[in-house]
């Protein structure tokens, strides 16, 4: 026979007393549900718990992220404008390289240092020398050789590493507007040279061979030793001649042994000089260009082949024109 329980409620002393009788089995059973529903509500409270720490670990991190997303638009932004002053220093270095013409930062002057075994250097651009140039060869004495550079150095340093992005941002920011302050600087100052250098005889004034350089050498004439004061180049007759700076004309015409002889004058001490021409097409006075066409190749005076005679002069006294030259 299952065991039952009696309980006794005694609601005042004099109300009637009533009992409430209870198997085992349906306490047992009570018990039991009573104990799931607090297994139940302790597993609920934990779960509220880790939800609510998470909740509270997902506001740190999107709290954090928030934080980054705001670093990365400043450091964005940042980068734009640094991106902005470098395009403002390459369009400086664009302008310097216009106003200098040099494009080519390592031109190389060569001579032949074999007067007897190679033939004469060829000048003023690439191209096939007529027989008639090469005829000229006869005209000039030993040629004697050289070599000249022209190099543009830099010193680049990395910058500094930092931890902090926008600190380092902040250093490269300060780095690329001391750059542009040069750069700025380097501009002004090529600016004010710039009638200097469009002065300086830089390019070859004709294309051909150079048959004798500025030297001592055999006059083909005399057979004495003499001061040759200038460049011969062999050329067919009536090739052009270019002017090799910008200048004035201050002489055209008959000079001696020179014949036909026109003179530049560059400004600066610079003039140069030009002879045994064929013909001068341009007048005294008149202005004229580097690159521009002022007469052509002759045999005029005292000449044994078509070629021309040019020189360089400072001041007055002759100097090697091939120190001015910059192309090939």
């Amino acid at each position: 026979m299952d065991k039952s329980y009696t309980i006794l409620l005694v609601p005042d002393r004099d109300a009637k007393v009533k009992k409430i009788r209870l198997e085992h089995r349906m306490l047992v059973r009570v018990v039991v549900c009573a104990g799931v529903v607090v297994m139940a509500l302790i597993g609920m409270a934990a779960h509220y718990f880790q939800v609510v720490g998470k909740v509270a670990e997902n506001e740190l991190i999107r709290a954090e992220n928030l934080e980054l997303q705001n670093r990365w638009r400043e450091a964005e932004q940042k980068f734009a404008h640094i991106n902005d002053e470098l395009d403002r220093v390459k369009r400086l270095n664009a302008n310097l390289r216009h106003i200098t013409s040099l494009n080519d930062p390592d031109r190389k002057l060569t001579m032949p240092a074999d007067p007897g075994g190679k033939p004469p250097e060829f000048v003023g651009g690439d191209g096939v020398a007529t027989e008639t140039a090469q005829a000229g060869v006869a005209m000039g004495g030993p040629i004697s050789g050289g070599e000249g550079r022209m190099i543009a150095d830099g010193d680049a340093k990395g910058a500094h590493e930092d931890p902090d992005l926008l600190k380092s941002l902040d250093n490269l920011d300060k780095k690329v507007k001391a750059q542009e302050q040069e750069a700025r600087a380097l501009k002004s100052y090529f600016e004010d040279q710039q009638a200097l250098l469009a002065s300086a005889p830089s390019i070859w004034p004709v294309r051909g061979w150079v048959t004798s350089d500025y030297s001592v050498r055999l006059d083909p004439y005399t057979g004495e030793r003499m001061m040759h004061e200038g460049i011969d180049v062999a050329a067919a007759l009536g090739t052009p001649v270019r002017s090799p700076a910008d200048g004035t004309v201050v002489f055209a015409g008959l000079e001696g042994g020179y014949g036909h002889v026109l003179v530049i004058d560059h400004g600066y001490g610079l003039k140069t000089r030009y002879g045994h021409l064929q013909r001068i097409d341009v007048k005294v006075g008149e202005k004229v260009k580097r690159g521009e066409f002022i007469a052509a190749v002759g045999n005029t005076g005292r000449s044994t082949g078509p070629h021309l005679h040019y020189e360089v002069r400072v001041n007055g006294v002759a100097d090697n024109p091939r120190k001015f030259i910059l192309e090939e």
